[in-house]
């Protein structure tokens, strides 16, 4: 069965700021910052959407391809940035760009608020002066929105992307119920959720995906739900958010 719910798309500490959507065509965002940017937010889609687009027209394996494609030096910093997170993690340089998309609005919301929260399809850019606690959905896990992650403010800005093989239309190549993954680039945490997702098909696989996870460089951690587990590692502040204290699988 596969859950239409893709993500969360509320936070529990996001007391003052206001949240709206922001969209063009395919691409769909749930902001929050300290005022109404649906404008500035719209015309930072465009743009990088244009990028995107434009890059896709030159080189349409950009979009096709599972596997990594060769480095572009002289490409956008947003495609330089897909296509080396692509190479990081063994994935098509597309399996980062919700990640990418977010980060490249957060960014330039931040010129006109100290305070932004971009949620594009399960993976989070966000930079905020409060702490947060941000629930992870986990489609037909027990777990599902009962756990959530800690994250304060000097660790910020930050990306939180989440992959799932239950949940949504995104490609998988696993079934893992969530994949969360934790890195200062999105377009990393992005590609590397998917990757590692696609080696969760059952608990016992939970502990070589995070070995996984630790190979990659530059990734600050990772939570794996799958069924009623969990494994863990690195900068994950796990929290019940009903109280209860879930099993799970650490790794230190």
């Amino acid at each position: 069965m596969s859950y239409e719910q893709r993500t969360y798309r509320s936070y529990s500490t996001t007391q003052g700021l206001i949240s709206f959507t922001s969209g063009i065509k395919e691409t769909d965002l749930f902001i929050s910052a300290q005022m109404d940017l649906s404008e500035q937010s719209r015309a930072a889609i465009g743009e990088v959407r244009a990028v995107l687009d434009d890059y896709i027209q030159q080189r349409p394996d950009f979009k096709t391809s599972l596997d990594p494609i060769a480095a572009d030096p002289k490409a956008h910093a947003v495609i330089c940035g897909m296509l080396d997170a692509a190479q990081a993690c063994g994935v098509g340089p597309m399996a980062a760009v919700a990640g990418s998309v977010a980060e490249y609005v957060g960014r330039a919301l931040l010129a006109a608020t100290p305070e932004v929260i971009v949620e594009n399809g399960g993976d989070l850019f966000f930079k905020t002066e409060r702490e947060l606690t941000i629930g992870i959905f986990a489609g037909p896990s027990p777990l599902s929105e009962k756990l959530g992650l800690k994250i304060v403010p000097a660790d910020m800005p930050l990306a939180l992307c989440t992959s799932s093989g239950t949940v949504g239309p995104s490609l998988s190549l696993g079934k893992a119920d969530a994949v969360t993954v934790r890195s200062r680039s999105a377009a990393l945490a992005d590609a590397a959720a998917t990757a590692i997702g696609n080696k969760v098909s059952r608990v016992s696989d939970i502990q070589d995906a995070i070995q996984q996870a630790r190979d990659i460089e530059g990734l600050d951690g990772i939570v794996i739900i799958k069924d009623d587990q969990i494994g863990a590692w690195g900068e994950m502040e796990l929290v019940a958010l009903d109280g209860s204290e879930p099993g799970s699988q650490d790794v230190p």
